[in-house]
């Protein structure tokens, strides 16, 4: 495995935004001390990135989507020290539905707000991501450490609750 997060300067963060603002100011920062600080700073880290990726627990913005392959990457590393705070962000990201509850709300009201569209997207790219880095859930799953394993099987069970959404 070569270093982490090489390729998140790839990512034009500074045209995304997260719950907090700009998402460049943010989301790569956190990334990296995650990947590389110490223990205390990596939790640090997940909590400050988890109140930007996925406001309030359930609230994800347009930076969620493209940061959850980096968060993948992070858990499958051997040497991040938080992989049950990563993983618990992953199962929050996956199991999001608050802009898509709001788009159908305003569907059966007086018709669909265009507001709801761009963020349904975010959304459902967010969760579509979490899905894709399935095969790294379950090589932790297969851990034989509980407090990494326990979490990644409880994100597999989040994977097999919540499909991709239907069409609005």
């Amino acid at each position: 495995m070569g270093s982490p997060l090489r390729s998140v300067s790839a990512v034009r963060w500074g045209e995304l935004r997260d719950a907090t603002g700009a998402a460049a100011g943010g989301v790569p920062p956190l990334l990296s001390r995650i990947a590389y600080g110490d223990e205390e700073t990596a939790r640090a880290a997940v909590d400050d990135l988890g109140d930007a990726l996925c406001a309030l627990g359930f609230v994800v913005g347009e930076a969620t989507a493209p940061a959850v392959p980096f968060l993948l990457e992070l858990v499958g590393s051997p040497h991040v020290a938080c992989k049950a705070e990563l993983l618990g962000l992953l199962e929050r990201i996956c199991r999001t539905e608050q802009w898509h509850s709001a788009a159908v709300a305003a569907a059966r009201g007086s018709g669909h707000d265009a507001r709801f569209r761009r963020r349904t997207g975010w959304e459902a790219s967010a969760r579509a991501a979490v899905h894709a880095g399935r095969s790294v859930i379950e090589g932790v799953a297969c851990s034989v450490r509980p407090e990494e394993a326990t979490p990644a099987r409880t994100l597999l069970r989040a994977m097999d609750d919540t499909p991709p959404f239907p069409a609005l």
